[in-house]
């Protein structure tokens, strides 16, 4: 496989901008070190276009989760170019954003307010000042993913790796001041015992929690968090920014019939523009004005103008479903590839955002195999796959005839009969977050 454009660029790319990009998500290093083609210069449907213009089938990652509608949906791209030739920012306020906020209580009518922002790290940041600022309390329990801002990585400066149970190990919080530590203390999903001592000992006013990730609530345990809330006057927060609208039509708390007082929106909302929201009962969110939360970019027309329109395409083809069916179709492909060909994986995440594991000493030279192989069969694709609509049936009949080999000679590598480290055209993926020359 000959080095291409985008590993050229993404070479200049690490000289000019510290970790090479934006999102650590994005590194070429996740995927296929030497090797990821790493840019693109078109988008459409489940389709990408990289710098030399090799078309590939999108069966990762779709944007990191935010293109459900797929890429460049006609409607959604509409609306934005409407806004565009009308004007994106202005001295007065885009009316887009009282509509959105409307919408957005109908969607979660146990919430009364909204405050918009443009990524997934700032609703979270907004979501912890405001809730912080009603309870009237700093220390924060928290059980999942939520960004990258001092308040949550100041969880690894209580001890050690406390955020290694929560995605991502080897976060450092070199930079966030030490006198956050002991601010926010991790809990595990599932484990109410855990969080019921935290919160008996660490005068907890706020508890933020993903849904769920990898596995549903057990033994009642939503309900017995928002229990806990209610009986200690702690504010219950809902971080929506990766499983919304994937299940539901709103937040995946709906299939649990266990309402947050607030709740955060990101990744789908918009179908690849930037907007995030953060929704909540009356009573906590005017304490936003009691403190500071303000910002230029959040008053911008394109992230309201494009998160209606999606909510309006997506309300319309019920989509959430189609997502779902698809990833469970996924799902059953990777468990009856594996079995054909006598290999061990563990499968993870809700069927729309899925990934699976090779149970095997060598699996992440197995993961790179997958990336490298593939790539070459004009796939984007790991070991896991998150789910748009315009992800076709046919799509996933050529991604499994594609793989099959790829599994037969990995079962071969796992039986000693090939040599993993001789198919192998470059470095090992990274497993985390790793410091890059």
């Amino acid at each position: 496989m000959s080095k291409k454009t985008g590993q050229d660029l993404y070479k200049k790319a690490k000289t000019l901008i510290p970790g090479g990009t934006m999102l650590l998500s994005k590194r070429p290093e996740m995927f296929l070190p030497d090797n990821w083609p790493s840019y693109y210069s078109k988008a459409k449907g489940c389709k990408v276009w990289d710098l030399d213009g090799k078309e590939y089938t999108d069966m990762c990652i779709m944007g990191i989760g935010t293109n459900t509608l797929g890429y460049g949906n006609e409607e959604v791209d509409n609306a934005v170019i409407e806004t565009v030739k009308s004007g994106n920012m202005s001295t007065l306020n885009c009316p887009e954003e009282v509509a959105l906020a409307e919408k957005l209580v109908e969607i979660n009518p146990w919430a009364d307010m909204v405050r918009f922002a443009r990524s997934g790290g700032e609703a979270n940041s907004i979501a912890i000042r405001i809730a912080r600022a009603a309870s009237g309390k700093d220390n924060v329990a928290i059980c999942g993913y939520h960004g990258w801002h001092d308040w949550y990585l100041s969880a690894n400066h209580n001890g050690g790796d406390d955020l290694s149970g929560h995605l991502i190990p080897g976060l450092s919080p070199n930079g966030v001041p030490k006198n956050l530590k002991n601010s926010v203390f991790p809990f595990h999903y599932n484990d109410f015992e855990e969080l019921l001592e935290i919160v008996k000992s660490k005068d907890i006013g706020v508890i933020k929690m993903e849904v769920m990730r990898n596995v549903g609530p057990e033994d009642n345990f939503l309900q017995k968090v928002r229990d806990l809330a209610t009986a200690r006057n702690i504010v219950l927060i809902f971080d929506e920014c990766t499983s919304g609208f994937r299940e539901t039509y709103g937040g995946i708390y709906q299939k649990f019939n266990v309402e947050p007082d607030m709740a955060m929106y990101g990744k789908t909302i918009g179908n690849g523009y930037a907007l995030t929201a953060v929704v909540g009962r009356r009573s906590v969110m005017e304490a936003a004005q009691t403190t500071f939360i303000s910002s230029t970019f959040w008053t911008e027309r394109i992230g309201p103008t494009a998160a209606l329109k999606t909510l309006e395409v997506m309300e319309q083809m019920n989509s959430w479903d189609i997502i779902t069916a698809q990833g469970k179709k996924i799902q059953n492909g990777w468990k009856s590839l594996a079995e054909t060909h006598d290999l061990s994986i563990s499968l993870g995440g809700i069927p729309s955002l899925c990934t699976y594991s090779f149970n095997a000493k060598d699996a992440m030279k197995y993961k790179t195999f997958v990336t490298q192989e593939m790539l070459k069969k004009g796939f984007l694709a790991s070991t896991n796959f998150y789910a748009c609509t315009e992800h076709k049936d046919q799509h996933i009949t050529d991604y499994f005839d594609a793989l099959d080999g790829i599994y037969k000679t990995i079962s071969e590598c796992n039986n000693g009969v090939k040599d993993i480290d001789e198919l192998l055209e470059g470095p090992v993926c990274h497993s985390g977050f790793k410091r890059l020359n």
